[in-house]
Parts: C-alpha cells; structure tokens; sequence
C-alpha cells in the first residue's frame, strides 16, 4: 500500500475546478458560443462533469475503488 503522504498529493487536484471559475473576468465573455449558448454559461456548465471526474480521480488514487480495507 502506498504512503499516507503520496496519497495526500492527489488531493491538490481538487483545486482544479476551484481555480478554473474564481476568476470570472476569463470567462465573463460570449464567445465563443457553443450551439447558440454563450462561452459564459457552457464554460460553468462544462465544469460539472469535469469536477465529477476530477473527484472520481481523487478518490479512486486516495481510496481505491472496490477495494476494502479488510478484505484481503
């Protein structure tokens, strides 16, 4: 099993998301529209399931899927 600290790191990905929308003046615009919908709303709304996937990764490096600690 991995170190406790080298799992941790994973964790910086979760800033990802966070850093992309705090700053509004990057994506306060209407281009480049995306099937008639501003860059402003589909920009937000592209970050749903990218934080999804984001987090899956997180947990997965963190966590492990399916495994469980007492099983062995």
């Amino acid at each position: 099993m991995p170190s406790s600290r080298a799992n941790k790191r994973w964790y910086w990905l979760l800033l990802l998301p966070y850093l992309a929308l705090i700053y509004v003046p990057f994506y306060n615009r209407i281009e480049p529209m995306l099937f008639g919908v501003p860059f402003y709303y589909w920009y937000q709304l592209m970050w749903v399931p990218l934080s999804s996937v984001v987090i899956a990764i997180v947990f997965h490096f963190t966590h492990g899927f399916g495994k469980r600690k007492d099983a062995q």
